[in-house]
């Protein structure tokens, strides 16, 4: 029942997460059309200030609480639950308000010498009011999964998006003076406004689903291994990680530009080309990985559940099957990516240049989703402190060589760093997983089997659509056909290769 139940948050997850990214889509094709290549820069980098700020009020805090919950209901302490919530809100409270208070002071600051563009401010200034909320809805999104409740997460993120866009339309149409620094601001407050209503409606799902707690059992385990210290030791090192990686991927993101503007010659222009990667490109080399979110973010309490049952031998066959799958759904997504990068540039943007970074990225993919599924099980496994080494080593070398390479070389430039950058954070977050929960590194399935089948189906899906019946049709009949033959011939020789065996399937049929 409990793996059953697995299943059916993976599709609740992958579901919500395909809807919230398609409408993000065009709703960041909207945005363009508002605001502009440089709008949408300056856009990502008041983002990256904004994720800076919520950092230490959400991301460890909503991973320790999955794992207590996790582990007070599978040893039967079902009391020490409420004690759990009660404390991480008031922490995740008292977080994000002083983060709240310290940027909100420092945004003329953060505008004027960080980000360089004073148009900034006024955004930078909404957008502190959001930080309480992010923090009680990420405790209690915490929560939700590990009850293996991902339904009621997901209400209130669909629920988040929508108002988030009809708020920021709605402001868009009543700004008397729409530019480039009002238009900013209104993005932030449509962010703001939609993070408070969502926090209030996991609030009421939370109290609603806190009276189906069942009492304890008589084997349950000590309260104090759900005491706050035990929570601030879970979540500090994850915390303290993501908010010094965070830190650093923000300089980054502010580096980078101004690189570009160096390399360019031109401010507007390097601003221009960052939006037009991290603000257009990136999304859509991350759209297909929502069924892969979902298993990364499921993982935690499955594999903290493992572990505090000790059952060895149910984390290697888990992380070994997520590990294939994960590589199979990969090599797929940037076979896609690489045959139609450009259709899908001149489909969703008009724009030769985001095909252009969608194909050089395609190779990327794999790397990419590998690492968020891998860091999931890590987490589950306890390995924060491992991660946070890696994460930290990787954003010192990217800011080093964006300082060494962009200013001579421009975007190709930072492109290499993602190549440098993807590879060494995959293999080392991977190495650790396979030695931590003893799975064997099967090169033959995860790398060979795949990149081959691939191949093959790459080539034929591009000499299919090369012929002109197709050639001539519009760029969306072009992706839709070539994309699903592509995908069918590939899943048709992975399983005539036996990438995936018929013991897979039975292990998978177990867990269903």
């Amino acid at each position: 029942m409990k793996k059953r139940q697995f299943l059916q948050n993976a599709a609740v997850l992958t579901g919500t997460s395909l809807l919230l990214k398609v409408i993000g889509i065009f709703f960041r094709i909207w945005m363009s059309g508002h605001l502009g290549a440089e709008g949408m820069g300056l856009h990502q980098l008041i983002f990256s200030v904004y994720v800076l700020g919520s950092t230490l009020a959400t991301t460890g805090l909503s991973t320790a609480v999955t794992r207590l919950v996790t582990e007070a209901a599978a040893t039967g302490n079902q009391r020490a639950i409420p004690r759990v919530m009660r404390r991480s809100l008031i922490l995740t409270l008292a977080l994000s308000l002083a983060s709240s208070a310290v940027f909100y002071l420092a945004a003329p600051w953060i505008g004027r010498w960080w980000i360089a563009d004073v148009r900034a401010i006024p955004a930078l200034r909404v957008l502190t009011i959001g930080f309480p909320f992010m923090g009680i809805s990420a405790c209690l999104k915490g929560y939700f999964y590990a009850r293996r409740r991902a339904e009621l997460p997901s209400i209130a993120q669909i629920f988040e998006q929508v108002t988030r866009i009809f708020i920021t339309m709605w402001l868009f149409f009543q700004t008397a003076e729409p530019t480039i620094t009002t238009l900013s601001a209104a993005v932030m407050l449509g962010d703001v406004i939609s993070e408070g209503l969502s926090a209030g409606l996991a609030g009421v799902l939370y109290a609603f689903e806190r009276d189906r707690v069942s009492p304890d059992t008589p084997h349950s385990t000590n309260d104090r291994d759900f005491r706050t210290g035990r929570l601030v030791r879970i979540a500090a090192p994850i915390t303290a990680g993501r908010y010094l990686n965070t830190i650093l991927r923000t300089i980054e993101n502010i580096q980078v530009p101004r690189s570009l503007a160096l390399f360019s010659g031109s401010q507007e222009l390097g601003l221009a080309a960052f939006g037009n990667l991290k603000g257009m490109a990136m999304p859509l080399i991350f759209f297909p990985s929502s069924f892969l979110s979902a298993f990364s973010t499921l993982l935690i309490p499955e594999m903290s559940e493992a572990m505090a049952l000790s059952q060895h031998l149910r984390v290697r066959h888990t992380a070994d099957i997520t590990i294939r799958i994960t590589m199979a759904a990969s090599w797929l997504c940037a076979g896609c990516f690489w045959v139609f990068a450009y259709p899908l540039g001149q489909l969703l943007y008009n724009s030769d240049e985001v095909g252009f970074y969608l194909q050089v990225l395609a190779p990327l993919v794999p790397l990419m989703y590998l690492e968020s599924v891998v860091d999931g099980i890590l987490k589950g496994l306890n390995q924060q402190t491992r991660s946070l080494k890696y994460s930290l080593l990787d954003s010192g070398l990217r800011i080093a060589l964006i300082l060494l390479l962009v200013p001579k070389l421009g975007i190709r430039g930072f492109l290499y760093i993602m190549v440098v950058s993807n590879l060494l954070t995959c293999l080392l977050n991977t190495g650790r997983l396979c030695r931590v929960a003893s799975v064997p590194m099967d090169f033959g399935k995860w790398i060979l089997r795949p990149l081959s089948a691939l191949l093959i189906a790459g080539s034929l899906a591009h000499l299919l659509v090369a012929q002109t019946p197709i050639r001539t049709m519009s760029n969306f009949w072009i992706v839709a056909l070539g994309c699903t033959i592509l995908a069918l011939v590939y899943l048709f020789l992975l399983f005539a290769t036996k990438t995936f065996t018929q013991r897979d399937y039975s292990i998978l049929k177990k867990k269903s």
